[in-house]
């Protein structure tokens, strides 16, 4: 098993004006061998502002996983000379992060029919498609405002099922926890969007809509997911501020309350591991936490980010094993062998602190701990070629393929109740 990380020299971004901001730079994958190469690394994080892309920090890097970053123009010829000094191997995965990027940019964002799901949407658009597909869809889908992001933005839910007038078992679906991972809120956009369209055709997908509620949330880091629109396509972590400061974010998977910062967390607001002053610190994590407290009938929660291709379980904060750990090794790897039957796509599938690395904070141990025993963590396409850039053309099977992944799960669900 392999896990890839990046490693990313930061630079201002706009949508509106990139043209040239990441000409020749490149992303380089390292394998390091052994404390030199660490060291080396380490070095590069100290002496460079530098936007680890996973596993987040440098103090997570080791020398049995692989290392992918991306390094600015003017500096390539330097790193690639000091990486062959010192005999740390490497290959080129990007000649050109900007070429890559613009490809996100170069379609019509509507089609023939209207909202295009083939694309990716920055958040007014996303807004306006909660409010057209509610409309068009009520005796299958409920609107709810949840609370407000720091910056004053609506957190909406989409409760997706059908109305009976008696509550029923939940599975909750939330997506753009991170910014800059725009595959995930495109995947909960099509979650909606095939559970309207096949409900009454598909007899799989009626029966749950029917049995069971989908609590979505499209975007969770609603500020973090403009920001990364509009300044910094990079961009990872909530826009809150930190008093004494100049840095500005939370990473709101190392917010909630599970272990809070005991491990692989930073308490530098600098990081982007940063996990904030205190437990649900950030507004955005404590609207989903109140929310998931006080609906008391959920029974899956499933959180979507990128990248890797890994279907994830509890626990990320020690290398302990759930009391459930056989029959979610066995959810997960039914789940993944759903998925690759569609397109081929291989995942990796368990604990989190095993498969990827240990880091405390997170939503899925939260929601674990709470009692939902069905906590996983999706990891969408790909393991590194295109990283956070995946193009457009890739939403449609990425999508495709991790629904038969979640319609495993919420059937499994809705078939094991307690």
């Amino acid at each position: 098993m392999k896990a890839f990380f990046f490693l990313g020299f930061v630079a201002a971004f706009s949508v509106g004006a990139t043209v040239g901001k990441y000409a020749g730079d490149k992303v380089l994958r390292l394998k390091p061998e052994n404390e030199e190469h660490l060291q080396y690394i380490r070095d590069v994080s100290r002496s460079a502002k530098v936007d680890f892309w996973q596993p987040h920090s440098v103090e997570l890097v080791t020398t049995n996983r692989s290392v992918d970053f991306r390094v600015d123009a003017d500096r390539a010829s330097d790193i690639q000379a000091g990486l062959e000094k010192i005999g740390l191997k490497y290959d080129i995965l990007i000649e050109d992060v900007q070429s890559l990027m613009a490809k996100q940019f170069d379609g019509n964002k509507m089609n023939s029919t209207g909202y295009n799901y083939e694309k990716y949407h920055r958040w007014d658009e996303i807004v306006c498609w909660i409010a057209k597909i509610t409309v068009e869809n009520p005796t299958l889908i409920s609107r709810f405002e949840i609370g407000r992001s720091y910056e004053g933005r609506h957190i909406y839910l989409l409760r997706v099922g059908k109305r009976t007038g008696h509550v029923k078992p939940a599975i909750f679906l939330d997506c753009g926890i991170h910014a800059r991972e725009w595959i995930s809120p495109a995947f909960c956009q099509w979650f909606v969007k095939e559970a309207v369209r096949s409900y009454g055709s598909d007899s799989a997908m009626t029966n749950l809509l029917n049995k069971l509620d989908f609590l979505v949330v499209p975007v969770i880091n609603v500020d973090g997911y403009v920001y990364s629109w509009t300044k910094d396509r990079f961009w990872r972590k909530t826009r809150s501020r930190n008093p004494g400061s100049h840095c500005v974010g939370t990473d709101p998977n190392r917010n909630f309350d599970a272990r809070w910062c005991s491990i692989g967390a930073s308490r530098n607001p600098c990081a982007d591991i940063y996990c904030g002053p205190r437990a649900e610190s950030e507004q955005e994590v404590k609207a989903v936490a109140n929310f998931i407290r006080n609906y008391k009938s959920i029974k899956a929660y499933l959180t979507i980010h990128s990248y890797s291709q890994m279907c994830l379980f509890p626990y990320s904060y020690t290398y302990l094993l759930t009391s459930n750990y056989k029959e979610l090794n066995i959810i997960a790897f039914n789940a993944v062998e759903a998925l690759s039957s569609l397109h081929g796509t291989r995942y990796e599938y368990g604990p989190a602190s095993i498969i990827i690395y240990p880091s405390a904070g997170g939503s899925d141990d939260w929601a674990y701990d709470l009692g939902i025993k069905y906590s996983f963590t999706f990891e969408l396409r790909d393991t590194g070629k295109y990283g956070f850039l995946l193009p457009e053309s890739q939403i449609r099977p990425t999508c495709e393929e991790t629904m038969l992944a979640i319609n495993y799960i919420a059937t499994y669900v809705l078939n094991h109740p307690y």
